[in-house]
């Protein structure tokens, strides 16, 4: 049987179809359980594969949506999702118990249960992402905007910086809200222009 038929690959796309999307899940030869697998697999950029990973903010499981090259600022995720309380890495066992999907393949649609999400802004770099769909062997291709529609996430560029330090990215302003609250924690004035 191919992976494509498995429940939780349907699901997915199950998810895509409801939402009048075409059902781009594809099969890979090899894995795509790391985003470095994924980019080789796939033959894209690794910022292109998105990275969907689950925390707890203190009981409740969030998702944040990551390109591959950028590592996730854990601190920032309860601020970017406007909740409280520390941010903590979850169980294998919590995840797939709110996902239905084990880690390796977690997709950011098709869930068991609706998660608050937010999408690593820097994904807009790409003109298609390509995000696992619900096996460690197959991915589907979609866009930023058609995943903020799909998950209803938050876009922000403050819950993720890249890996490479020396890589040219085009700057992206910090939103004044975002500024203020860091700054309020800093107990230093807000010298940041509005976005």
């Amino acid at each position: 049987m191919s992976v494509l038929a498995k429940d939780t690959v349907s699901r997915v796309r199950k998810a895509l179809t409801d939402a009048g999307l075409e059902d781009t899940v594809v099969e890979l030869v090899d894995t795509a359980r790391t985003a470095e697998d994924a980019a080789v697999s796939v033959g894209c950029e690794l910022g292109a594969i998105v990275k969907s990973l689950v925390f707890a903010v203190d009981d409740r499981l969030v998702m944040a949506l990551v390109a591959g090259d950028f590592r996730c600022l854990e601190q920032n995720l309860a601020a970017a999702l406007n909740l409280k309380g520390d941010v903590r890495r979850p169980q294998a066992s919590e995840v797939k118990g709110a996902t239905g999907f084990t880690i390796g393949g977690v997709a950011p649609v098709g869930l068991l249960h609706p998660l608050p999400m937010v999408i690593d802004r820097s994904l807009k770099r790409f003109d298609r992402i390509y995000a696992a769909a619900g096996h460690p062997h197959c991915v589907f291709a979609t866009t930023v905007d058609d995943l903020k529609r799909l998950t209803g996430g938050i876009v922000s560029w403050n819950i993720a910086e890249n890996m490479d330090e020396d890589a040219d990215l085009p700057t992206i302003e910090r939103s004044k809200t975002f500024a203020s609250m860091a700054n309020e924690k800093k107990n230093e004035p807000d010298t940041t222009e509005p976005a």
